[in-house]
């Protein structure tokens, strides 16, 4: 689910994390590095300079790693050791109790979420919009999906949003006052039809004009109440304008007449 109003948090979140990350990894370099310079200046051996380095960083890489395959060692290499044992104990400890559990919270689900939902709304193309997820946009999502199309669901209602996502359909969820900024991002210029299945029929307008400013080729399907509702949504850019009191009276007349006399 994509979310207009995205947890600020998350990403301050995410942020601060990075920013402990790198300063974790910046003091176990600085033990590296100390580890490895304090190890050769200590080596009183008379080996090449090159294999007292390479030593002394084979060493510090294993303290680091905890692999524990150390050379050996003299008297005060082994206690410049236990000091860099009890510094790198410290630094990891540090390190994890400033990293765990930052990445779990809710916030930062939904800004991962989100960033998933981006990349996928990138790829859109000949996809078809429902907008609301109520009992018609539902029926309609559904024959749609079954009839193979890609069903991107738009809605300001969270619970139905929450439905619409736990049922595997791609939606995007916003406020009212947030729902240009929906209907924006959802890709209306590479979709294929726009189902106008709510029962406002200011919004349903409203959708309708800003839908065919997007994308005047969309085609919009929609319902009107009465004449002047329908030709005010044709005007405003809808392809089809369904009159549902004909639509059920014409069914429940079917119905008496499919009944034998």
């Amino acid at each position: 689910m994509y979310r207009i109003e995205e947890p600020r948090l998350g990403g301050l979140r995410i942020q601060e994390w990075r920013r402990r990350a790198h300063l974790a990894v910046g003091m176990l370099f600085l033990v590296l590095l100390g580890s490895t310079l304090g190890i050769e200046l200590l080596d009183h051996t008379d080996a090449p300079v090159s294999t007292k380095t390479f030593t002394a960083f084979w060493d510090a890489v294993n303290l680091i790693t905890t692999l524990g395959d150390f050379s050996d060692f003299n008297a005060d290499q082994k206690i410049f050791m236990l000091v860099a044992i009890l510094v790198t104990v410290v630094i990891a400890g540090y390190a994890l109790r400033q990293l765990a559990g930052m990445l779990s919270g809710d916030d930062v689900m939904i800004f991962w979420e989100n960033r998933v939902m981006e990349h996928k709304l990138e790829a859109l193309i000949n996809h078809v919009a429902v907008c609301p997820f109520g009992p018609v946009g539902q029926m309609v999502a559904a024959r749609l999906r079954d009839a193979g199309s890609t069903v991107l669901v738009l809605d300001s209602d969270a619970k139905q949003a929450d439905k619409a996502s736990r049922l595997g359909y791609m939606v995007m969820l916003g406020d009212q006052n947030s729902f240009d900024d929906i209907l924006a991002r959802a890709r209306l210029d590479t979709a294929s039809t726009l189902f106008l299945t709510g029962s406002d029929p200011n919004s349903n307008l409203e959708i309708t004009l800003v839908a065919h400013t997007l994308n005047p080729a969309l085609q919009i399907v929609v319902s009107g109440e009465n004449d002047l509702r329908r030709m005010l949504l044709r005007k405003a850019g809808a392809s089809t304008v369904i009159d549902q009191n004909d639509i059920v009276a014409c069914a429940m007349v079917g119905q008496v007449d499919a009944q034998p006399a």
